[in-house]
């Protein structure tokens, strides 16, 4: 008999049409040999639909339905609530596949929903994801493990009442260019660079639009590199993945919307500097309680000696899954298809419960 896989996109973030495509690639690769496939939509506004088809979700049509959908929290229950013509069915659900990008489906919100309803489900549970989602307390947690990562000044969005005393915080402990990002956001959404204290000013402002909290760290001037992790007892490291941002630094639009943007497997790296890169991805992925998949993403500078030195950037429990996604690419490259990993990650969530 079939299980049933409820496979949620959308999302009320800023990567919700992010989503939509990397929903689109898991979709398909599910094996409907083993499930029969619910999709549900979030929209931006944050409504739950029940959509009939993939291509409903290609065309942007699933937002216009008329079928709205609940996942239960009763424990008792594990199913989906379809309600439409004043009327309600409901189809049970054996797991989830939270294809949410960012705040509330990222962060562990969604997470916390699947626990109370103990339903199976793909991916990091609610400590890892919301720790992961939160750039500071990601520094925070990888500081314990010596890990080299940019030197940073946390920023509240509070403290931009009084912008001097704000600024010269950041001025006192770093130097120009720095970045500045917004603590939760996801796909470099309010990130931007600043390189004296009138581009500061904008750029904290901006960070402040997406999130309370700020993060704004030195530049590192170095490769952009990204490693895949895979498992639950036992976690691996894929090869390494490098950016190669079209822009100044790879924000949003040159991440999805500039062609020129180029994303290369195994590239021209000392190996040994590959596999303290792949060693650096799994302790950070156990240390933040990681569960099933991530992307861990680090800088490869330089040293005045010419070594190279790893520096971790940032950890993403919800990778990608669009055709110019590093994740599943960088599994591929080391023989595992696309329908392969998707099929273990789902079997993998129901080692949770």
């Amino acid at each position: 008999m079939k299980k049933n896989v409820v496979v949620l996109f959308g999302g009320n973030s800023s990567e919700h049409d992010v989503s939509c495509i990397s929903a689109q690639t898991v979709i398909k690769n599910i094996d409907i040999d083993t499930y029969n496939i619910l999709l549900v939509g979030i929209t931006r506004e944050g409504g739950w639909l029940y959509v009939d088809t993939i291509d409903a979700i290609a065309d942007g049509s699933w937002r216009e339905s008329k079928i709205s959908a609940v996942i239960s929290p009763d424990t008792t229950k594990k199913e989906l609530i379809l309600f439409k013509d004043g009327g309600y069915e409901t189809k049970p659900i054996d797991v989830v596949f939270p294809v949410l990008h960012g705040l509330n489906g990222e962060d562990g919100t969604v997470q916390g929903l699947l626990e109370l309803a103990k339903i199976p489900y793909v991916g990091c549970g609610v400590i890892a994801s919301a720790v992961s989602m939160d750039k500071v307390y990601t520094k925070i947690i990888v500081d314990t493990l010596g890990i080299h990562q940019a030197s940073f000044v946390d920023i509240r969005q509070e403290m931009l009442d009084d912008m001097d005393k704000a600024v010269m915080e950041v001025e006192d402990q770093l130097d120009y260019p720095v970045f500045v990002k917004p603590s939760c956001a996801g796909s470099s959404q309010g990130v931007s660079k600043a390189h004296n204290r009138e581009e500061l000013i904008a750029s904290l402002k901006l960070a402040a639009q997406h999130d309370r909290k700020i993060l704004v760290e030195e530049t590192i001037i170095g490769r952009e590199i990204e490693c895949a992790v895979l498992g639950s007892k036992d976690v691996k490291a894929s090869g390494v993945g490098e950016i190669l941002a079209a822009a100044e630094f790879y924000d949003f639009d040159a991440k999805y919307n500039n062609a020129e943007s180029k994303t290369v497997v195994d590239p021209d790296l000392a190996p040994e500097t590959v596999e303290k890169i792949r060693n650096f991805a799994v302790r950070i992925f156990k240390a933040v309680d990681g569960f099933g998949l991530a992307r861990v993403d680090f800088f490869v500078a330089k040293k005045k000696n010419g070594k190279d030195r790893v520096i971790f950037n940032e950890i993403n429990t919800l990778p990608g899954f669009t055709a110019i996604s590093m994740y599943p690419m960088l599994w591929k490259a080391r023989g595992i298809e696309t329908k392969e990993l998707v099929n273990q990650l789902i079997e993998m969530a129901y080692e949770r419960f």
